[in-house]
């Protein structure tokens, strides 16, 4: 069986009916979003859900899960998403599909905020999977100079032979740290650079790390 799919069951599996969901964005959310729409279609299953990108909203509407915007809800019940790494202590590298803004920003208003990975996602130490960081694309050169200037190798993110740009308009760069030794005063520095809007450290906020192995095996680390 699929690891990312047998981890991103479990996770559907905790949703129940009225409940606003979150959805993620990438290969793993990707699974988590199909097993909704599966449940809602099978079970009746009633939720409603808030995308975290243009690429999942499109998923779930073909699916025929109800979207809702943050102006028709107060909170969000669960979000289920993926990551590019996860520490020890739970903390999290995202933003490798791009979504790392919209994905904050669902995660930070949710009452539960369950990650989905396979174990090749954790790690003893953050870093070794660029961090990606977004930033406006005006005065971007000036930008990465000083995203460099604390120890990292910055590179705008190119997709098919163009700068990518975010759902918001903005550019990505990959700052590759090799290793991150304390995420959170890195998440704080390179917040703190004008120009930055946010990056893809997660610091203390995920509620379950649920992880599939390739024999369908799932473990959940609270």
């Amino acid at each position: 069986m699929n690891a990312k799919k047998a981890a991103a069951d479990k996770a559907v599996s905790y949703l129940s009916n009225g409940m606003v969901v979150g959805l993620g964005t990438g290969s793993t959310a990707y699974w988590a979003i199909e097993k909704i729409g599966e449940r809602i279609n099978q079970e009746g299953l009633q939720i409603k859900a808030i995308a975290s990108s243009m690429q999942s909203e499109y998923q779930a509407k073909a699916l025929g899960i109800p979207m809702v915007s943050f102006a028709d809800i107060n909170q969000i019940d669960i979000t289920i998403d993926g990551a590019d790494e996860v520490d020890p202590a739970a903390n999290l590298i995202k933003g490798g599909g791009g979504a790392l803004l919209r994905e904050k920003i669902v995660a930070a208003n949710s009452t539960q905020f369950f990650i989905i990975v396979d174990e090749s996602k954790l790690v003893s130490q953050l870093g070794k999977f660029p961090l990606p960081v977004e930033i406006a694309v005006f005065g971007w050169e000036k930008t990465m100079n000083r995203l460099s200037g604390l120890g990292c190798l910055p590179a705008r993110r190119i997709k098919e032979g163009k700068p990518f740009l975010t759902d918001n308009g903005n550019y990505i760069i990959d700052c590759e740290f090799g290793k991150i030794v304390d995420s959170a005063a890195i998440h704080e520095k390179v917040n703190a650079i004008t120009g930055v809007v946010d990056n893809g450290l997660f610091i203390a906020m995920a509620s379950k790390i649920i992880v599939g192995a390739a024999d369908g095996q799932v473990k959940v680390l609270e």
